[in-house]
């Protein structure tokens, strides 16, 4: 059975993850994979210490350091554990049948595409355990894994709140295509209200376009609309998501139309920096 990946650490949005993951994975059909990767801690003991400690060091002293450092990596090895202990008690309890976990060392991105093999969706939240909140820096991972996996990626807001509407940030292109197949797959997602929106100035193929999103949700069968809104894309979508009451915002990553320079990258990265709602992207 295919899984929902969901990344898991020790900062204010692990909470909203695994609920994301459990809305997510009871609408797929899928079970829940819980990930919480320890890569080396910032104050960490280099293991080579001969050089920062210089020639009259000690051997008791070389011995000391040597255990503080084991020491460290047993307490994250636990923390760890904990994490993800109590990530899998909430995401039970919020009805999901299967839910595994897994702890394992090196970097975010490595991880993912190690295990996305059989993972439909990967669950992360904008800002890790080390980012800076107080200036609302987006974490670095966000941006890493969506441009490595081939998977489309929830970016979770600070809280999960119930979702009842949708809008596709539709410019025609291959990944936004890909974006209206996924919600389409599945018969589940017909509860939703569904809102595409191609913003920007008209432009000759967009017709085309149009036609083809409209005859894909009609053979869902969900309520939706599908509309066409001249403008500057970014204000576009922006008003559109405060007017609307969207609760999901789904978009295709990376390429060259204004809709997708508009949010990935620079601009993309402050968007899903201040956005209060979560982003769904496909690439």
């Amino acid at each position: 059975m295919t899984k929902v990946l969901a990344c898991i650490d020790a900062s204010a949005y692990g909470a909203s993850v695994c609920d994301h993951a459990a809305w997510a994975a009871q609408n797929l059909n899928c079970d829940v994979e819980l990930l919480h990767v320890l890569d080396r801690a910032p104050d960490a003991v280099p293991r080579d210490l001969s050089g920062s400690i210089g020639l009259g060091a000690s051997e008791h002293l070389l011995e000391n350091l040597a255990r503080l450092d084991e020491d460290r990596g047993k307490l994250r090895m636990e923390r760890g554990r904990a994490i993800l202990e109590a990530a899998a008690a909430r995401v039970g309890t919020a009805g999901v049948g299967a839910v595994t976990t897994r702890l394992r060392h090196g970097g975010l991105v490595d991880n993912v595409h190690e295990l996305e093999d059989d993972v439909r969706l990967v669950v992360l939240g904008k800002r890790g355990e080390h980012a800076d909140f107080a200036k609302l820096h987006l974490g670095g991972s966000v941006e890493q894994v969506v441009r490595a996996t081939r998977l489309p990626v929830l970016v979770a807001s600070r809280e999960f709140k119930p979702i009842q509407r949708l809008l596709i940030a539709f410019d025609g292109g291959p990944s936004s295509r890909k974006a209206v197949d996924f919600l389409v797959s599945d018969p589940s997602f017909s509860k939703f209200e569904c809102h595409l929106v191609m913003a920007g100035h008209p432009k000759g193929d967009d017709a085309a376009h149009l036609a083809w999103a409209r005859e894909r949700l009609a053979e869902w069968g969900g309520p939706h609309q599908v509309l066409q809104r001249d403008g500057e894309p970014e204000a576009v979508i922006t008003d559109y998501v405060r007017d609307g009451q969207i609760d999901l915002l789904v978009m295709g990553a990376y390429g060259h139309s204004p809709i997708r320079r508009f949010f990935v990258g620079s601009t993309t990265t402050a968007m899903i920096r201040i956005a209060l709602l979560p982003v769904l992207l496909f690439r």
